[in-house]
């Protein structure tokens, strides 16, 4: 009897009718799932709905809205448009709570009543249409009647006439190729939109964010590529057969080779990437920064740029000079600068690898300035203090400085490499007339201490290597390294940075890497771990066939000396005293740049291995020819 009980007890509750069941019965089963079957939601504390929101041209883009219940007030909308999956963002894990299902950024909106929309673009998972990857606007090279601009546009409108109980204002959000779907919706935009926050964002994907920097081809970002390459859904990853990525694309040979051995370069947007390798109307039609300056500038902006940012470390500040240059009186434009890696700020951030910045920087920004931000210009509530027009993170000293420009003022200062591997305030007038290396593309220079894992692996420490310790590539022959005098007081740099080499090559091509360094005293009392570390301020890389024309590639002569201009990312730090000033130069930073043939090649993601050739490297250090690192100085 207990055992007949039981089972009508679980024949019931699967939906199977209860009638009485003797032993050696027949049972006629229709399966387990029970069609439309969705749990109680009573218990909840959010409203959470899909929607298919139709664009100008008929196509529905896929969009998952989250409300907190109970809330009588109207209430402004925020939305973020994204190519990573809208349902990836708003269900982080089940819960009754909603702002336990959001990204941590998104909870203290949701917990005050905003409205939170999040959007796949057209052609990504749940949304129709074609997707492009980072669809150019309307123009030359999109002859359609739709781009991302008018897709927000086309979003907003809805929104703001189908949503119940919202206040009529949008705010729009986001990081990386989100920041550029927000920037996108500058262009024209909608009059609800009022407010704009693009984070991290890409701006110019050949001058220095995700698919060049200076010229030379990001490869070893292949697998972000390849992930919005493959499928709408960002599901395959390619298989490198290594577990290092250096020995993988080493024996690849080349990016185009590389593609091929993963299926990617039959792929349309691998061969724009690829083929369009020099600076030509492709990707000048993209660059937003060009377009944002030719626009009206409407909204109010706040652009968020991560001094540590190792994907975009460009986009955010061209966006913001962008725009600061529209903002006559200075209401509109406002920009932090912080100690973060790419999205850090979005959660806990007191420190990235080994550098420690005292304390939450992530949660300071959430809650002193993004929120007042949107709060402000969303919801009518004033800030306790005015939000200062920029707010940037000085690294060194570990304090927030409030500044009234990006940057604000300072006196250009150049760091003179010379003789003796040393580094000066003023030119060198003794030692050595050059500094020589040889360069060989069989052993290039590794970006960071082997083994390295790629991007998206599940061990992979990418975020943080752009504060690697750089005394791995202090002792390799084919880098150069010059030193300052020990620091007896501080040394303050804020704003862009740049290096001038006066250099010759065997080749008749050669890139230049150059990376401006804090070293840290041989002891550090506080932190023992510290003692003699190298930690990279700014650093970047150039392509030599660009010297002249980012657009016309041209060889270079062999032996001849030339200046070779390495734009660098902005810096806000201090040199303390007791540390000293390091200059690295080299040829390589592999694998997250493909190789440089030093042979002259029509496109170097398609050079034979024949064209891979050793070249001999020389860096002038005396006279007009004396090359250098310029900063501000403050």
């Amino acid at each position: 009897m207990n055992l007949r009980i039981c089972l009508t007890i679980v024949l019931a509750i699967a939906g199977v009718g209860a009638a009485p069941i003797h032993a050696g019965q027949p049972v006629t089963q229709s399966g387990d799932l029970v069609p439309g079957f969705d749990a109680p939601t009573d218990r909840f504390d959010y409203d959470r709905q899909e929607v298919m929101i139709p664009m100008r041209d008929g196509v529905k883009l896929h969009t998952v809205i989250v409300r907190k219940r109970g809330v009588a007030a109207p209430m402004p909308i925020l939305l973020s448009r994204t190519p990573y999956g809208a349902k990836n963002q708003t269900q982080a894990i089940d819960s009754t709570n909603g702002a336990s299902t959001l990204p941590n950024l998104m909870g203290p909106f949701f917990d005050d009543g905003y409205i939170l929309a999040f959007q796949d673009i057209r052609g990504r998972n749940g949304s129709e249409g074609d997707y492009v990857l980072t669809r150019p606007l309307r123009g030359p090279f999109n002859q359609t009647n739709t781009d991302e601009s008018t897709d927000a546009w086309d979003t907003i409108d809805w929104l703001v006439k189908n949503l119940p109980n919202n206040n009529g204002r949008v705010g729009i959000l986001g990081t990386s190729y989100v920041g550029l779907t927000t920037l996108e919706a500058l262009i024209d935009p909608h009059p609800a939109l009022r407010a704009a926050v693009p984070m991290y964002p890409m701006v110019d994907g050949w001058i220095g964010d995700d698919f060049y920097h200076n010229g030379a081809f990001r490869q070893g970002y292949f697998d972000w590529m390849f992930s919005l390459m493959a499928d709408s859904t960002g599901s395959k990853d390619p298989a490198w057969g290594y577990y290092d990525l250096y020995d993988a694309l080493l024996s690849a040979g080349s990016a185009e080779e590389m593609a091929r051995q993963n299926g990617a370069d039959k792929l349309p947007a691998w061969r724009r990437i690829i083929d369009n390798d020099s600076y030509n109307a492709y990707w000048r039609d993209q660059a937003l920064e060009q377009v944002l300056s030719r626009v009206s500038h409407k909204v109010p902006v706040l652009t968020v740029h991560g001094l540590f940012d190792q994907e975009d470390n460009f986009g955010g500040l061209a966006a913001y000079r962008a725009l600061e240059a529209r903002d006559s009186d200075n209401r509109l434009n406002f920009l932090v600068l912080g100690p973060w890696s790419h999205g850090q700020s979005q959660n806990e951030a007191s420190s990235l690898g080994a550098i420690k910045w005292g304390a939450d920087t992530g949660f300071y920004f959430r809650t002193h300035v993004l929120k007042p931000f949107l709060d402000t210009n969303l919801r009518d509530i004033a800030p306790s203090e005015p939000l200062s027009p920029v707010l940037a993170f000085q690294t060194g000293a570990n304090e927030w400085r409030r500044l009234p420009s990006w940057p604000s003022s300072g006196t250009p200062m150049r760091l003179y490499l010379r003789g003796h591997g040393r580094l000066g305030f003023s030119p060198g007038t003794d030692g050595e007339d050059f500094a020589e290396y040889v360069s060989d593309p069989a052993k290039p220079v590794p970006y960071r201490l082997r083994p390295i894992r790629p991007v998206y692996a599940s061990d992979s420490s990418w975020s943080r290597w752009l504060v690697d310790d750089q005394r791995f590539a202090e002792t390799r022959p084919d880098v150069l390294t010059f030193v300052s005098d020990v620091l007896d007081k501080p040394v303050s740099i804020s704003g862009p940075v740049s290096a001038t080499l006066f250099a010759s090559t065997t080749g008749t091509d050669s890139d230049w890497v150059v990376k401006l360094i804090d070293v840290y005293p041989p002891e550090v009392r506080s932190q023992p771990e510290m003692g003699g570390y190298e930690l990279m301020v700014s650093a970047d890389i150039m392509r030599g066939r660009y010297r002249e024309s980012t657009e016309i590639g041209k060889p270079v002569k062999p032996g001849a000396v030339m200046p070779y201009k390495v734009r660098m990312p902005d810096a806000n730090h201090r040199f303390l005293p007791g540390h000293r000033i390091m200059v690295q130069v080299q040829s390589s930073w592999f694998p997250l740049y493909d190789r440089n043939p030093q042979t002259f090649v029509a496109n170097i993601a398609k050079a034979h291995p024949a064209d891979f050739r050793a070249a001999h490297q020389r860096i002038y250090l005396k006279g007009p020819s004396e090359s250098f690192v310029e900063v501000l100085a403050h």
